[in-house]
């Protein structure tokens, strides 16, 4: 196979990650195959639902169950205001209870280990305990346990994760950042303090450890809340469109891998 293997490094955003459906698509519609994924947070839950074997236009229809009646359980604070039994249910659903082996392409799902403080990758196991711990927005969700660890959203200690692609053994990386913080956001709620101050945080990180990626694709989303649940049709369509606009930049890239690897 003359061809670079291709990972899809997919970033954590909150709504905003529904842009990676719209760049997932475009690169299916121009036959750039997608041999790994690599998720962060919105990221994991993506690759997972692709992974799993549904078309893009199904999970554009499945994209609106993600409205809060369908995944939020509230409970009294202790560790999170939402217990995430809904969504990990969810998920389950939608991945058919399949295991992350199953999955195809194959997916690595970033989390936070709250007490080491170290990156956790699985790639095996339930998908839904996986991407549940990867989604546990700090504050929000009560952290997941699996096994003897407390863990956290992926995007806290790696954001976009390309190196994870690269181990999983990707030749050439295709990197989606929807981290752009919406400025002047209005800020009416505990959520709002928490989503703002993360985003802030994680925006920063990304900026401070410039990406390694050999294609960087950003949707322009900065005018999306991490918490825009009502606007997924306008974020993927955003998506699309960035995904075209780097389609030269990902021949070029495939084209100097072959040149190199004759």
């Amino acid at each position: 196979m003359n061809r670079p293997k291709v990972g899809l490094a997919l970033g954590s955003g909150g709504a905003r990650g529904f842009a990676h459906l719209g760049v997932i698509k475009v690169l299916v519609e121009q036959g750039i195959p997608i041999d790994y994924i690599a998720g962060s947070s919105m990221g994991s839950l993506v690759g997972a639902i692709y992974g799993s074997g549904h078309k893009v236009e199904t999970m554009e229809k499945m994209a609106s169950l993600f409205k809060r009646k369908y995944y939020l359980d509230f409970t009294v604070p202790k560790m999170g205001f939402i217990t995430g039994n809904k969504v990990k249910n969810l998920i389950r659903t939608l991945t058919h209870g399949k295991q992350l082996e199953d999955l195809q392409p194959p997916l690595a799902v970033v989390t936070t280990d709250l007490i080491k403080g170290e990156k956790v990758v699985y790639r095996s196991g339930p998908i839904a305990e996986a991407v549940r711990a990867s989604i546990a927005i700090p504050g929000i969700f009560t952290p997941e346990k699996i096994g003897d660890r407390l863990l956290v959203d992926g995007g806290v200690i790696d954001r976009v994760p390309v190196s994870v692609a690269r181990e999983m053994g990707a030749d050439l990386v295709i990197a989606v950042d929807v981290s752009e913080v919406k400025k002047e956001s209005d800020v009416t709620s505990i959520f709002d303090v928490i989503m703002q101050s993360i985003d802030i945080m994680q925006n920063e990180m990304v900026r401070l450890h410039e990406i390694n990626a050999d294609v960087m694709i950003k949707p322009r989303l900065e005018t999306f809340h991490s918490r825009s649940f009502t606007n997924i049709q306008d974020i993927i369509k955003i998506g699309e469109e960035e995904a075209f606009r780097h389609l030269d930049e990902i021949h070029a890239a495939v084209e100097e891998w072959k040149e190199k690897n004759k």
